[in-house]
């Protein structure tokens, strides 16, 4: 079967692993073997029944017992049976298998939007040195608020999951900037602007995607003067020709030419 497999005779491979598998059907490193073998080849219903066949032997040790249940998890998601692979991959908990298990299980519940159980999965990776998810984290609350808002109206709850998610990552801009859009909506001007405005200390590289929105709420909330000076700085620090012409807009109001700002 080894031969087989090294000259890439995948059928001839799969018909001695089987005839090992008949003459000695304990032997577990065989149908691992064959198990592999059927998932590469697309046969997933195969796999899954070698894999559970050893997941049913009481005689298993505990580390293999814990690799035909990843195995089978493989299998679920190659098949695309996507809840299936989410219960196999659950029962990798304590295992040596565990953390590979939850960076999959995260992917799943981005794919279906669960941002409940992303969020709770991110944290368990982070805490487990995984990796910093802070950023993913406050992206998953600004999905939340997004549904909170379009879906169930109810701005109040919108409103606290962004402000979560400012306080747990100040240096995301996403948070902030829906913030002052659902700030914006509700009249609050002033309150809309600061949010904009605090983008400088904690997203400056943002500032260029807001540039025009910033010159507009700053007209409405009387703020004008600080939003040009905002942008000058933005400008100096990084010329960009969204708040160049965010400038543009501002110095209609103000008067203040463009040649200024570039000097500034």
């Amino acid at each position: 079967g080894l031969n087989y497999l090294l000259n890439e005779q995948q059928d001839q491979a799969i018909d001695a692993f089987i005839e090992a598998v008949q003459k000695d059907p304990d032997t577990s490193e065989l149908h691992f073997a064959l198990g592999n073998l059927f998932r590469r080849r697309g046969e997933y219903e195969r796999a899954v029944r070698v894999h559970e066949h050893l997941l049913s032997r009481a005689d298993l040790s505990n580390s293999d017992r814990e690799r035909a249940q990843h195995a089978l998890s493989l299998d679920f998601l190659k098949a695309g049976l996507l809840d299936r692979a989410e219960d196999a991959l659950r029962k990798l908990e304590g295992t040596r298998y565990q953390e590979q298990a939850w960076l999959t299980l995260l992917a799943l519940h981005e794919r279906s939007r669960d941002w409940p159980q992303a969020a709770d999965t991110a944290r368990r990776l982070q805490q487990a040195g995984q990796g910093d998810f802070t950023g993913r984290l406050a992206h998953y609350l600004c999905e939340q608020a997004d549904h909170a808002l379009n879906k169930k109206k109810d701005p109040v709850a919108a409103r606290q999951l962004l402000e979560q998610a400012i306080a747990d990552n100040p240096g995301a801009a996403r948070p902030r900037i829906q913030l002052a859009g659902l700030m914006t909506a509700q009249g609050d001007m002033a309150g809309a602007f600061e949010q904009l405005a605090r983008l400088e200390p904690h997203a400056p590289q943002a500032l260029p995607l807001v540039a025009s929105e910033l010159v507009r709420i700053g007209q409405d909330s009387g703020q004008t003067a600080r939003a040009t000076d905002l942008l000058r700085r933005s400008y100096a620090a990084t010329p960009s020709i969204d708040v160049a012409d965010a400038l543009v807009q501002a110095e209609v109001v103000t008067g203040t030419p463009m040649q200024q700002a570039r000097e500034g």
